[in-house]
Protein backbone atom coordinates (compact mmCIF):
# COMPACT_ATOMS: atom_id res chain seq x y z
CA UNK A 1 0.00 0.00 0.00
CA UNK A 2 1.22 3.99 -0.70
CA UNK A 3 1.31 6.15 2.25
CA UNK A 4 -1.65 7.59 1.25
CA UNK A 5 -3.57 4.24 1.08
CA UNK A 6 -2.45 3.71 4.40
CA UNK A 7 -3.90 4.70 7.59
CA UNK A 8 -1.99 8.26 9.74
CA UNK A 9 -1.42 6.30 12.75
CA UNK A 10 -3.43 8.36 14.40
CA UNK A 11 -1.59 11.27 14.31
CA UNK A 12 -2.62 14.90 15.22
CA UNK A 13 -0.63 18.02 14.29
CA UNK A 14 -1.00 21.08 16.58
CA UNK A 15 -0.04 24.86 15.85
CA UNK A 16 -0.91 26.91 18.71
CA UNK A 17 0.28 30.11 20.04
CA UNK A 18 -1.20 34.14 20.37
CA UNK A 19 -3.04 36.16 17.59
CA UNK A 20 -0.86 37.31 14.96
CA UNK A 21 1.79 34.94 15.39
CA UNK A 22 1.06 33.31 11.90
CA UNK A 23 -0.05 30.00 12.76
CA UNK A 24 -2.66 29.78 10.11
CA UNK A 25 0.10 30.10 7.40
CA UNK A 26 2.99 27.40 9.14
CA UNK A 27 -0.33 25.13 9.22
CA UNK A 28 -0.89 25.22 5.37
CA UNK A 29 2.74 25.05 4.95
CA UNK A 30 2.74 21.85 7.19
CA UNK A 31 -0.51 20.84 5.49
CA UNK A 32 0.93 21.08 2.09
CA UNK A 33 4.15 19.77 3.25
CA UNK A 34 2.64 16.53 3.82
CA UNK A 35 1.19 16.56 0.63
CA UNK A 36 4.04 16.33 -0.99
CA UNK A 37 4.88 12.95 0.73
CA UNK A 38 1.35 11.76 -0.27
CA UNK A 39 -0.35 12.11 2.67
CA UNK A 40 -3.60 14.24 2.66
CA UNK A 41 -4.20 17.17 5.52
CA UNK A 42 -6.77 19.21 6.77
CA UNK A 43 -6.51 22.15 9.17
CA UNK A 44 -9.10 22.36 12.45
CA UNK A 45 -10.07 25.84 13.70
CA UNK A 46 -9.26 26.07 17.56
CA UNK A 47 -9.70 29.26 18.05
CA UNK A 48 -12.60 30.57 20.20
CA UNK A 49 -13.51 33.95 17.74
CA UNK A 50 -13.07 32.06 14.79
CA UNK A 51 -15.84 29.74 14.88
CA UNK A 52 -18.07 32.16 14.34
CA UNK A 53 -19.93 33.16 11.05
CA UNK A 54 -20.32 36.74 11.90
CA UNK A 55 -16.53 37.48 12.42
CA UNK A 56 -14.62 36.78 9.35
CA UNK A 57 -12.46 39.98 9.32
CA UNK A 58 -12.61 40.63 12.69
CA UNK A 59 -11.02 37.17 13.49
CA UNK A 60 -8.97 36.93 10.94
CA UNK A 61 -10.33 34.00 9.35
CA UNK A 62 -7.97 32.96 6.65
CA UNK A 63 -9.97 33.72 3.81
CA UNK A 64 -10.07 30.87 0.19
CA UNK A 65 -6.56 32.49 -0.93
CA UNK A 66 -4.56 31.84 2.29
CA UNK A 67 -6.25 28.38 2.56
CA UNK A 68 -4.50 27.56 -0.47
CA UNK A 69 -6.54 24.55 -1.64
CA UNK A 70 -5.71 22.87 1.89
CA UNK A 71 -9.39 21.71 3.19
CA UNK A 72 -10.13 24.03 6.50
CA UNK A 73 -12.70 22.51 8.98
CA UNK A 74 -14.61 24.10 12.00
CA UNK A 75 -14.18 28.07 10.93
CA UNK A 76 -17.17 30.00 11.01
CA UNK A 77 -19.29 27.01 11.86
CA UNK A 78 -21.11 28.55 15.03
CA UNK A 79 -23.59 31.52 14.23
CA UNK A 80 -23.04 34.34 16.71
CA UNK A 81 -26.61 33.48 18.90
CA UNK A 82 -25.38 30.34 19.97
CA UNK A 83 -22.60 30.76 22.28
CA UNK A 84 -19.33 27.75 21.96
CA UNK A 85 -18.41 26.87 25.04
CA UNK A 86 -15.09 25.07 25.60
CA UNK A 87 -16.83 21.72 25.75
CA UNK A 88 -19.16 22.56 22.49
CA UNK A 89 -15.71 22.88 20.55
CA UNK A 90 -13.83 19.76 21.74
CA UNK A 91 -17.00 17.84 21.02
CA UNK A 92 -16.81 19.00 17.50
CA UNK A 93 -12.62 18.60 17.29
CA UNK A 94 -13.23 15.29 17.81
CA UNK A 95 -15.83 14.20 15.61
CA UNK A 96 -13.68 16.11 13.34
CA UNK A 97 -10.99 14.17 14.24
CA UNK A 98 -11.91 10.85 14.37
CA UNK A 99 -13.77 11.96 10.49
CA UNK A 100 -10.44 12.88 9.38
CA UNK A 101 -8.36 9.24 10.54
CA UNK A 102 -11.28 7.79 9.02
CA UNK A 103 -10.19 9.37 5.79
CA UNK A 104 -6.96 8.48 6.23
CA UNK A 105 -6.09 11.96 6.86
CA UNK A 106 -4.22 14.17 8.90
CA UNK A 107 -6.02 16.75 10.96
CA UNK A 108 -3.73 19.69 11.78
CA UNK A 109 -5.37 22.18 15.25
CA UNK A 110 -4.70 25.19 14.90
CA UNK A 111 -5.80 28.37 17.39
CA UNK A 112 -4.52 30.36 20.08
CA UNK A 113 -7.55 28.97 22.47
CA UNK A 114 -5.65 27.41 25.47
CA UNK A 115 -8.80 26.70 26.80
CA UNK A 116 -10.17 24.83 24.11
CA UNK A 117 -7.21 22.41 23.49
CA UNK A 118 -6.82 21.51 27.06
CA UNK A 119 -10.31 20.37 26.86
CA UNK A 120 -9.94 18.49 23.55
CA UNK A 121 -7.04 16.63 25.16
CA UNK A 122 -7.09 16.79 28.66
CA UNK A 123 -11.43 16.35 29.23
CA UNK A 124 -13.84 18.20 31.09
CA UNK A 125 -14.88 17.72 34.40
CA UNK A 126 -18.32 16.52 34.75
CA UNK A 127 -19.53 18.63 37.02
CA UNK A 128 -23.33 18.42 37.21
CA UNK A 129 -25.41 21.62 36.29
CA UNK A 130 -24.86 24.21 39.47
CA UNK A 131 -28.43 25.19 40.91
CA UNK A 132 -29.63 28.51 39.99
CA UNK A 133 -30.16 28.99 43.79
CA UNK A 134 -26.76 28.46 44.61
CA UNK A 135 -25.64 30.34 42.01
CA UNK A 136 -27.21 33.58 42.10
CA UNK A 137 -26.33 33.56 46.01
CA UNK A 138 -22.61 32.83 45.22
CA UNK A 139 -22.98 35.55 42.29
CA UNK A 140 -24.63 38.35 44.07
CA UNK A 141 -21.78 38.18 46.63
CA UNK A 142 -19.20 41.18 46.79
CA UNK A 143 -15.53 39.76 45.66
CA UNK A 144 -14.20 39.82 49.27
CA UNK A 145 -16.88 37.83 50.91
CA UNK A 146 -17.15 35.14 48.31
CA UNK A 147 -12.93 34.71 48.49
CA UNK A 148 -13.45 34.83 52.57
CA UNK A 149 -16.14 32.16 52.12
CA UNK A 150 -13.91 29.78 49.47
CA UNK A 151 -10.55 30.36 51.73
CA UNK A 152 -13.27 28.31 54.29
CA UNK A 153 -14.78 26.22 52.07
CA UNK A 154 -12.37 24.94 49.91
CA UNK A 155 -9.03 26.44 51.05
CA UNK A 156 -7.01 24.48 48.53
CA UNK A 157 -8.58 26.13 45.99
CA UNK A 158 -8.57 29.73 47.33
CA UNK A 159 -5.06 29.47 48.14
CA UNK A 160 -3.93 29.15 44.08
CA UNK A 161 -6.19 32.28 43.38
CA UNK A 162 -6.10 35.75 42.92
CA UNK A 163 -8.12 37.41 45.67
CA UNK A 164 -9.76 39.66 43.09
CA UNK A 165 -9.94 37.19 40.35
CA UNK A 166 -13.83 37.18 40.62
CA UNK A 167 -14.95 34.95 38.22
CA UNK A 168 -13.40 31.98 39.23
CA UNK A 169 -14.04 32.35 42.69
CA UNK A 170 -17.19 32.08 42.38
CA UNK A 171 -16.98 29.20 40.24
CA UNK A 172 -14.96 27.49 42.47
CA UNK A 173 -17.26 28.77 45.44
CA UNK A 174 -20.96 27.65 43.93
CA UNK A 175 -19.03 24.22 42.70
CA UNK A 176 -17.96 23.25 46.56
CA UNK A 177 -21.86 24.13 47.63
CA UNK A 178 -23.48 22.80 45.22
CA UNK A 179 -21.96 18.90 44.93
CA UNK A 180 -20.38 19.12 48.15
CA UNK A 181 -17.17 18.14 46.68
CA UNK A 182 -13.72 20.92 45.70
CA UNK A 183 -13.65 21.81 42.19
CA UNK A 184 -9.73 19.63 42.21
CA UNK A 185 -12.05 16.47 42.39
CA UNK A 186 -13.80 17.09 39.98
CA UNK A 187 -10.98 17.72 38.30
CA UNK A 188 -9.51 14.55 38.93
CA UNK A 189 -12.10 12.90 37.37
CA UNK A 190 -11.93 14.47 34.01
CA UNK A 191 -13.46 12.43 30.79
CA UNK A 192 -13.47 12.75 27.38
CA UNK A 193 -9.64 13.85 26.57
CA UNK A 194 -8.14 12.29 23.40
CA UNK A 195 -4.54 12.86 24.92
CA UNK A 196 -3.48 9.00 25.70
CA UNK A 197 -5.83 8.02 22.22
CA UNK A 198 -3.14 10.22 19.70
CA UNK A 199 0.04 10.68 18.50
CA UNK A 200 0.37 14.20 18.85
CA UNK A 201 3.01 16.64 17.28
CA UNK A 202 2.69 19.71 18.84
CA UNK A 203 4.32 23.33 17.92
CA UNK A 204 3.95 26.69 20.09
CA UNK A 205 4.85 29.75 18.40
CA UNK A 206 6.32 32.28 20.82
CA UNK A 207 7.78 34.80 18.49
CA UNK A 208 9.48 37.84 19.36
CA UNK A 209 6.59 40.31 21.71
CA UNK A 210 7.43 43.37 20.12
CA UNK A 211 7.31 41.72 16.09
CA UNK A 212 4.15 40.66 17.57
CA UNK A 213 2.68 43.29 18.63
CA UNK A 214 3.30 45.42 15.64
CA UNK A 215 1.78 42.55 13.37
CA UNK A 216 -1.68 43.04 16.01
CA UNK A 217 -1.36 46.89 15.89
CA UNK A 218 -1.26 46.78 11.89
CA UNK A 219 -3.46 44.12 11.59
CA UNK A 220 -6.76 46.09 13.14
CA UNK A 221 -6.01 49.39 11.52
CA UNK A 222 -6.35 47.23 8.17
CA UNK A 223 -9.25 45.42 9.46
CA UNK A 224 -11.58 48.70 9.66
CA UNK A 225 -10.61 49.44 5.66
CA UNK A 226 -11.45 44.88 5.00
CA UNK A 227 -15.03 45.30 5.75
CA UNK A 228 -15.00 44.91 10.08
CA UNK A 229 -17.19 47.90 10.23
CA UNK A 230 -20.04 46.12 8.05
CA UNK A 231 -19.59 42.98 10.03
CA UNK A 232 -20.06 45.18 13.55
CA UNK A 233 -23.15 46.69 11.91
CA UNK A 234 -24.74 43.36 10.90
CA UNK A 235 -23.95 41.98 14.42
CA UNK A 236 -25.93 45.20 15.82
CA UNK A 237 -28.92 44.57 13.57
CA UNK A 238 -29.72 41.46 14.56
CA UNK A 239 -30.19 42.56 17.95
CA UNK A 240 -28.21 40.30 19.71
CA UNK A 241 -27.47 40.11 23.79
CA UNK A 242 -24.23 41.72 24.57
CA UNK A 243 -23.38 39.36 26.87
CA UNK A 244 -22.96 36.53 24.12
CA UNK A 245 -19.32 35.97 23.34
CA UNK A 246 -19.40 36.84 19.54
CA UNK A 247 -20.46 40.52 20.94
CA UNK A 248 -17.27 40.68 23.45
CA UNK A 249 -15.01 39.65 20.62
CA UNK A 250 -11.90 42.17 20.38
CA UNK A 251 -12.94 44.92 18.09
CA UNK A 252 -16.49 44.44 18.32
CA UNK A 253 -17.00 46.41 21.24
CA UNK A 254 -14.77 49.17 19.89
CA UNK A 255 -16.46 49.55 16.65
CA UNK A 256 -19.84 49.47 18.24
CA UNK A 257 -19.05 52.38 20.11
CA UNK A 258 -17.48 54.09 16.85
CA UNK A 259 -20.43 53.72 15.43
CA UNK A 260 -22.65 54.80 17.93
CA UNK A 261 -20.81 58.01 18.44
CA UNK A 262 -18.86 57.07 21.31
CA UNK A 263 -15.12 56.95 20.40
CA UNK A 264 -13.95 58.58 17.29
CA UNK A 265 -12.59 56.13 14.20
CA UNK A 266 -8.91 56.85 15.95
CA UNK A 267 -9.94 56.28 19.35
CA UNK A 268 -11.67 53.01 18.20
CA UNK A 269 -8.23 51.68 16.23
CA UNK A 270 -6.40 52.66 19.38
CA UNK A 271 -8.49 51.13 21.36
CA UNK A 272 -9.04 48.00 19.26
CA UNK A 273 -5.28 47.60 19.09
CA UNK A 274 -4.61 48.19 23.07
CA UNK A 275 -7.65 44.88 23.40
CA UNK A 276 -5.58 42.83 20.75
CA UNK A 277 -2.15 43.21 22.33
CA UNK A 278 -3.64 42.53 25.99
CA UNK A 279 -5.23 39.18 24.51
CA UNK A 280 -2.36 38.40 22.71
CA UNK A 281 -0.56 39.17 25.67
CA UNK A 282 -2.21 36.90 27.70
CA UNK A 283 -1.99 34.32 24.81
CA UNK A 284 1.85 34.58 25.13
CA UNK A 285 2.51 33.94 29.11
CA UNK A 286 -0.52 30.89 29.22
CA UNK A 287 1.77 29.17 26.50
CA UNK A 288 4.69 29.82 27.75
CA UNK A 289 3.47 28.57 31.61
CA UNK A 290 0.64 26.12 30.70
CA UNK A 291 1.84 23.20 28.21
CA UNK A 292 3.82 20.34 29.18
CA UNK A 293 7.33 21.26 29.22
CA UNK A 294 8.58 18.87 26.30
CA UNK A 295 6.02 20.30 23.69
CA UNK A 296 8.70 22.20 21.49
CA UNK A 297 8.63 26.33 21.19
CA UNK A 298 9.59 28.04 18.13
CA UNK A 299 10.75 31.69 18.96
CA UNK A 300 11.68 32.88 15.10
CA UNK A 301 10.12 33.74 12.35
CA UNK A 302 12.34 31.90 10.59
CA UNK A 303 11.56 27.89 10.13
CA UNK A 304 12.45 24.91 7.93
CA UNK A 305 8.99 22.74 8.51
CA UNK A 306 11.15 19.33 7.83
CA UNK A 307 13.00 19.96 10.57
CA UNK A 308 9.88 21.56 12.89
CA UNK A 309 7.53 18.53 12.19
CA UNK A 310 10.69 15.94 11.34
CA UNK A 311 8.89 13.11 12.94
CA UNK A 312 5.68 13.46 11.29
CA UNK A 313 6.97 14.60 8.18
CA UNK A 314 8.61 10.96 8.23
CA UNK A 315 5.09 8.75 8.96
Amino acid sequence: MSKRESPAKQSVALIAGPTASGKSDLAVELALALGKRCLDAVVVNADSAQVYADLQVLSARPTADEMRGIEHRLFGAWDGATPCSAADWAAAARQEIARAHAQRVVPILVGGTGLYLRTLLEGIAPIPEIDLEVRDAVRALPVEAAYAALQSEDPERAAVLDPNDSQRIARALEVVRATGRPLRDWQADKEGGIENDIDLHPLILLPDRDWLYERCDRRFGLMLDSGAVEEVEKLLDRGLSPELPVMRAIGVPEIAAMLKGDLSRAQAIEAGQQATRNYAKRQYTWFRRQPPEDWPLLESQNYDIDTVFASLLRL
